[in-house]
């Protein structure tokens, strides 16, 4: 067994690039435990593997006293004078465990910590090579299905797509491609998870890094992002050169590059806007497709209300709301939405209201006006009778 398992050990070193003494140290730790366990836990057994001829020492060592109290422990000077003529009380003396008395358990013991070695290394090699490539898009190929998370092979290792993390509505058979962005490395004590992802925002950005030249050279930047996948997405983008049209150079000639992405996306929407500081302007890019009549903020409280033809009251709010909802996240303001009429119903009945206080203030200040005439032309008549 010694030679077979350096040579199991050297070539696993070859292979899996697993440290020879790593895998050694384990192994005398396991044996360790395992003589313990065989011959008592109170026993000071110390276990060493030669590494260059895999010759396994298993010693049991003893303290030499005067008088034994522990005899797991300790042993007589006389007992020990027996092996050594120059022993002394106070020095530490070894019998050795004969490894008949341990074969079994050392060949499963030295089986196992391989097996859990070789786990372990390669547990390691996927998280250093896969956790430097979170954020980038994968391409890989379904291998099959497990409580409606899809198993996905990247060729070194197997990655999940989870439920959670799909697009909704969208299906897979065994052996069909598929394009994801790897959004993290998990390690837990059983293995280590690559996790995918299609359902995130940052997927649709990847997707236009690949297909937008000026969006992976940063010349055009992509703001802000937001997605309710597999309906609709809102994409915010300006450039860093004057000369650059950043919503075309995301659309692409004939649409070219944005379809190229709702093929990928299995026809989301995406609507492409111009990124501004000033949120009246950004706001009413945000709410595209509608068409925005008038907006109005308040910094204050970041909130904005948006004025809309009654003919396009409902495309502004979107299905289910979608739209103004996608649009405030995107711009990070509170948006609410009238039609014109309301808008000229409401500033109507506000300018009735304002004309009513003008018409009350008025008054009451003609009042003022009269009762002070009264007062002054009831001093004169006073002052005209004492003289």
């Amino acid at each position: 067994m010694n030679r077979e398992l350096i040579s199991v050990i050297d070539e696993l070193g070859r292979q899996k690039g697993i440290d020879k003494s790593r895998v050694i140290g384990a192994i005398e730790a396991a044996l360790q435990m395992a003589a313990k366990k065989r011959f008592g836990q109170a026993e000071n057994i110390q276990v060493e593997i030669d590494s260059k001829t895999g010759e396994i020492s298993v010693v049991s060592k003893k303290i030499i006293v005067d008088a034994v109290i522990n005899p797991k422990t300790e042993v007589s000077l006389q007992e020990a004078r027996q092996f050594d003529d120059e022993a002394e009380v106070g020095d530490e003396i070894g019998s050795v465990i004969e490894m008949s008395d341990l074969g079994r358990i050392a060949a499963q013991t030295a089986k196992q910590v391989i097996f859990q070695k070789v786990r372990e290394a390669e547990w390691e090699a996927v998280q250093k090579e896969y956790s430097t490539r979170q954020g980038d898009l994968v391409n890989g190929i379904i291998l099959g299905v497990e409580r409606r998370n899809y198993l996905v092979d990247l060729g070194k290792t197997e990655a999940v797509l989870p439920i959670q993390e799909q697009i909704p509505r969208e299906t897979y058979r065994g052996g069909d491609r598929v394009k994801a962005m790897l959004l993290e490395v998990r390690r837990t004590p059983k293995d280590v998870q690559v996790i995918l992802t299609r359902s995130h925002p940052q997927f649709v950005a990847k997707l236009f890094e690949l297909e937008v030249p000026e969006v992976l050279e940063k010349i055009v930047e992509i703001k802000s992002i937001v997605r309710e996948p597999g309906d609709r997405t809102k994409i915010a983008v300006t450039s860093r050169e004057k000369a650059v049209d950043p919503v075309g150079a995301c659309v692409g000639i004939k649409g070219s590059r944005v379809q190229a992405v709702v093929r990928e996306l299995r026809g989301e929407k995406i609507d492409i806007i111009t990124w501004t500081s000033d949120p009246r302007v950004f706001i009413a890019e945000a709410l595209n497709p509608a068409s925005i009549e008038k907006v109005g903020v308040d910094e204050e409280k970041k909130s904005a209300l948006v004025v809309v033809a009654d003919s396009q009251l409902s495309l502004a709010i979107g299905k289910n709301g979608q739209n103004v909802r996608l649009a405030a996240r995107l711009t990070g303001w509170k948006i609410d939405i009238i039609s014109a009429t309301e808008y000229e119903k409401e500033k109507a009945e506000r300018d009735k209201e304002i004309k009513a206080a003008l018409a009350e203030e008025t008054e009451a200040l003609h009042q003022q006006e009269e009762a002070r005439e009264q007062e002054l032309k009831a001093r004169a008549e006073s002052e005209s009778d004492a003289q």
